[in-house]
């Protein structure tokens, strides 16, 4: 007997235009805050006051004081990466993993959650409350005989900057590598045990090697964060640092270094710089989530 194939029959898929119009807010914001800002900057980059093609502007970004506030940017940027990893990877760790009572992590997540975006001139007066030269722990150390001004210590240079930017880099951090913590499989730790591996044995051939792409990744998401930030650095310094966002700052709106055209050639090198930041990340993150699902 021969058997008769039931005919296929295809369902046409309309799209869900509630859904759509639910997300539709989204790319409004996307086109109008991100989209055409930055078309407007790459191409205000490349011309000159009159609207002629040149590059003028990006040559001018070999300057000796241009390239000096990149690399203190670049210090800036690296100093606050490397030491908010480092500190955010350990508190992670020892929330996540390290046995600590079970309120220990919800707290310490909502409290990543709220100072991550706690920024710009809050975050600048809250420093200066604290550890300015009349600051409250200034003050404090004072009176046991510290003086932390007379030791060198500014919150005004490279060092008081690099500090408060730690504020938000930490907990950024231990939101960002939490979830490669979690994906960390118990069977890895009993197999470990099982072949004799001792604690230390199993953090470092087994845990860190996982958890390196991941904690690359975010280091260079925390460079990324840091390099463009300007409110903190402008609210708390001022002219003191002259790092690239303040700079490009004085270009566009400023009323001596008025040249809107070389604000655009500083903001294309930074959107350089940081793209090239976030794509290295995702990479990483792809890379590490091969591991961890």
């Amino acid at each position: 007997m021969t058997t008769v194939a039931a005919p296929v029959i295809r369902v046409l898929r309309f799209p869900n235009m509630a859904a759509w119009l639910g997300v539709t807010p989204f790319f409004i914001f996307a086109v109008m805050f991100l989209i055409v800002p930055t078309a407007s900057l790459l191409v205000g980059a490349f011309q000159d006051h009159d609207g002629a093609f040149t590059l003028a502007n990006l040559e001018r970004l070999w300057q000796p004081s241009i390239r000096l506030s990149y690399l203190l940017s670049i210090e800036v940027s690296v100093a606050s990466a490397f030491f908010g990893a480092l500190i955010g990877l350990a508190l992670a760790i020892a929330a996540l993993r390290g046995g600590l009572p079970g309120w220990v992590r919800p707290t310490l997540m909502t409290f990543s959650g709220v100072a991550s975006n706690f920024a710009g001139v809050p975050l600048a007066f809250a420093f200066m409350a604290t550890l300015g030269r009349l600051g409250f722990v200034t003050i404090l150390l004072r009176g046991v005989g510290v003086d932390l001004y007379a030791s060198g210590f500014s919150l005004f240079t490279f060092t008081g900057l690099t500090l408060t930017y730690l504020y938000f880099q930490i907990p950024l951090m231990v939101l960002v590598i939490a979830p490669a913590i979690d994906g960390l499989k118990t069977e890895w730790s009993e197999a470990a045990d099982i072949l004799g591996a001792g604690r230390l044995q199993y953090w470092r051939m087994i845990v860190l090697p996982i958890l390196w792409p991941s904690v690359l990744g975010a280091s260079l998401l925390l460079f990324a964060n840091a390099f463009g930030a300007i409110a903190t650095a402008y609210a708390l310094t001022g002219s003191f640092l002259n790092i690239v966002p303040i700079l490009l700052y004085a270009q566009i709106r400023g009323d001596v270094l008025h040249d809107p055209n070389l604000g655009y050639a500083l903001a294309f090198g930074m959107l350089l710089i940081t793209g090239l930041s976030n794509v290295a990340y995702l990479y990483l993150r792809a890379r590490s989530d091969r591991w961890l699902k």
